[in-house]
């Protein structure tokens, strides 16, 4: 576990981690939490957030965490002291576990809420921890002797997935980590490399481009060879970061993967549309918590006999799968269909982006037309010229017909708790429409403000 500070860390056997499991779940029982109850844990990146997840499991509870919403950097964090404080109230280590039928719940893990009101989204034992073992073992290679280190919240699926279940199920060494990329230095993600030789490194394309802003010189300063493989995970990334990821983090010797839950062999050819499937696997979803009728209406009925992920994919000559975002977020310009993940990569190639977004606006002749938001690098200036160069790009890069109408200056986006771009809003500001609806997950909603007070005048 590296803490806050470069300077708190400690290490945590499998032993130690059974005692404190066991401890937990006598403290859950002592508290009258049986077998079918369900159990919301709100807690920062800590040993004890883990601790209480696998107690749940282990007395057959449903745990729900709550994405973490405590502040990390320069703030005080006394979650922690709470936690330990209770645990040693109650101090047996021995917690005998509670026999489960394959199909019990697990835990309920509720989205992020980009599109809309958050889902709460049901797993299963057997099959989700059939599913994260086996992605686990072979996505990232798994071997005895790695050091892996998955930088997600755990009040993420790939945090559940990808830090607690998967890992543990391997038998794995892996970092947990409960600070922030840029604290108190912003090569401190390399330092963690360094220190630990993790050689397993998996993150968000969000972390990647903000890594990106600083160039690589912070990176120069730490020795990253012990890496073998890079992951990505939780929303497309643009070309521009791949690259940077592939050739200033791996060097250009460590292959990229991910572990998008929703992907499996079809057919060769060059193909677009909608991400379908015809058959079930054992880590899908049972039910939107105490919403099956919205679980039915999103995902099956659409296409009947299919289960619908939301996400469009283009599978190009070479056999590559280009995840384009979500469905929700294609654009339609005078009957041309346009995915916005395309619109933004081009975006992002130009020198002074560090970040884009795209979505669509109401246009009088074309049906839509594209506005977008750009947030800046370090010390560049928004301005006409800039402007033109952007929109220049687009048409070098797609056609003519994804010339941008609008693009704004972004000085951030406004996002969910977890990093994921709330497009609904944006599409909002575009069209100047104030009633925002459920802003319950947006992290900073100070961030919506500035951007309505800087909408293109043209769109007014």
């Amino acid at each position: 576990r590296e803490g806050n500070s470069p300077d708190h860390h400690t290490v945590i056997t499998y032993r130690q981690l059974l005692s404190q499991v066991c401890r937990c779940a006598n403290v859950l029982k002592k508290m009258g939490v049986k077998k079918g109850d369900r159990v919301s844990i709100y807690l920062p990146m800590i040993p004890e957030l883990v601790y209480i997840m696998l107690a749940c499991a282990r007395i057959g509870a449903v745990h729900s965490i709550v994405v973490n919403g405590v502040y990390r950097g320069e703030k005080l964090i006394n979650l922690k002291q709470i936690a330990d404080e209770a645990l040693e109230k109650y101090s047996p280590e021995e917690c005998e576990p509670e026999w489960l039928d394959a199909e019990d719940p697990l835990f309920i893990l509720y989205t992020s809420g980009s599109t809309g009101k958050p889902k709460g989204v049901l797993h299963t034992v057997a099959g989700y921890l059939l599913y994260t073992s086996l992605t686990f073992k072979y996505v990232f290679d798994h071997h005895h002797d790695d050091v892996y280190w998955c930088t997600a919240d755990i009040g993420w699926i790939t945090g559940h997935s990808y830090i607690t279940y998967g890992p543990l199920a391997n038998g794995a060494t892996s970092v947990l980590f409960e600070g922030i990329p840029v604290h108190p230095h912003v090569g401190r993600f390399w330092e963690i490399i360094e220190k630990y030789k993790v050689t397993k490194f998996y993150t968000a394309p969000t972390a990647i481009r903000l890594l990106m802003k600083y160039g690589r010189e912070p990176l120069q300063k730490y020795d990253l060879s012990s890496l073998r493989i890079l992951g990505t995970v939780g929303e497309p990334i643009n070309p521009e970061a791949w690259q940077w990821y592939h050739e200033a983090v791996g060097q250009g010797r460590c292959p990229v993967v991910d572990t998008f839950w929703q992907t499996e062999t079809v057919s060769a050819g060059e193909a677009e549309g909608y991400l379908v499937f015809r058959r079930p696997w054992p880590g899908i979803m049972r039910t939107v918590y105490r919403n099956h009728e919205r679980f039915e209406n999103t995902y099956f009925k659409k296409f009947p006999g299919f289960y619908v992920t939301g996400d469009g994919c283009r599978r190009d000559k070479d056999g590559y799968y280009w995840i384009t975002g979500r469905i929700d977020d294609m654009l339609n310009v005078s009957g041309h269909l346009m995915s916005t993940a395309e619109v933004e990569a081009a975006l992002t190639e130009h020198p002074a982006v560090a970040e884009a977004a795209v979505v669509s606006r109401p246009h009088k002749v074309k049906g839509e037309c594209l506005y977008c938001f750009v947030t800046l690098k370090n010390s560049r200036e928004f301005n006409h010229t800039l402007v033109e160069e952007l929109k220049r790009l687009v048409r070098e890069k797609i056609g003519p017909i994804a010339t941008p109408d609008f693009i704004q200056n972004a000085p951030a986006l406004p996002k969910t708790r977890s990093g994921k771009i709330m497009r609904r809003i944006l599409r909002q500001i575009a069209r100047n429409e104030k009633d925002l609806g459920d802003l319950s997950t947006l992290a900073d909603p100070k961030v919506v403000e500035v951007l309505f007070s800087q909408r293109c005048e043209a769109a007014a």
